[in-house]
């Protein structure tokens, strides 16, 4: 982590910096339930920070990578790779995308607390390889219509019980 080193003039503030900066290094995970971020060393809570943002709006400026799809009928597909099936929601309301060998952007609304639409995607159209999940995904696109975020994962449902997308943060190093 980057940061200044100027001297606090306040030795309190010092002190509380000091612990601050401490914690953070002895992270070992993270939860994102709701507006609210949870810092763990091992499995000890050290940190614990709450966002102003209303729930409707929390998806803007993240990242998120696929971790399965369950279908209605019990069917659960993963991809051979998550890297490869990431979702980036933008704070001015697009949202970009890649899907296996394709990539995309679009625009996403939030218009109450955990709906979510998209809208058209323009899509590259290069040929996946054979059980990609490209096809699947351009697909059901257009029928996501809720998002909920449970244990730090984000849960994208379709409309008429179609299925459930989970997908999990992207982790920038």
């Amino acid at each position: 982590m980057a940061g200044t080193r100027r001297a606090c003039i306040d030795a309190e503030v010092q002190r509380v910096e000091t612990s601050f900066l401490k914690l953070l290094e002895t992270t070992t995970r993270f939860e994102i339930q709701e507006n609210t971020l949870r810092l763990y060393a091992n499995d000890r809570l050290i940190l614990v920070f709450a966002s102003s943002q209303s729930s409707s709006g929390n998806l803007g400026g993240t990242s998120w990578q696929l971790v399965k799809f369950q279908s209605s009928d019990d069917t659960t597909l993963t991809p051979d790779d998550r890297s490869k099936y990431t979702i980036t929601f933008g704070n001015d309301g697009r949202v970009s995308a890649r899907i296996d060998c394709n990539r995309g952007s679009g625009e996403w609304q939030s218009d109450g607390p955990n709906q979510l639409q998209f809208g058209p995607m323009a899509l590259t159209r290069a040929m996946c390889p054979p059980g990609s999940l490209h096809d699947r995904i351009a697909m059901d696109w257009s029928a996501v219509r809720s998002y909920v975020i449970k244990n730090g994962h984000l849960f994208l449902s379709l409309i008429a019980d179609g299925g459930i997308y989970e997908f999990e943060p992207v982790i920038r190093v």
